[in-house]
């Protein structure tokens, strides 16, 4: 009778834990995924994203940037401040 009480005690403790587990990477990736900022441009070349293949994507400052090709991603790390705020532009609310 004791083995199959542990036991049980066990499966329900086990259920729980995976249960808050599952809660808590739930609210983790809400919480954390960057932010689709969705330019139709690059803010390096200016080329329409989508041209020369799919679009490179780059996430800076907790936003996803998308860049023509990953050749840009240097120059968009030489100023991203700068880049950034173009591509903040090119986004139309």
């Amino acid at each position: 009778m004791k083995k199959i009480t542990v036991l049980t005690l066990g499966l329900i403790f086990l259920t729980i834990g995976v249960a808050f587990t599952q809660e808590v990477q739930s609210t983790q990736q809400s919480v954390y995924e960057p932010i689709q900022v969705g330019n139709k441009h690059c803010p390096v070349s200016g080329r329409e994203v989508g041209l020369m293949g799919p679009a490179f994507k780059y996430v800076y400052n907790g936003k996803v940037y998308n860049l023509c090709c990953p050749g840009c991603k240097s120059t968009f790390d030489s100023n991203p401040t700068k880049y950034s705020k173009i591509a903040d532009g090119d986004v139309k609310i």
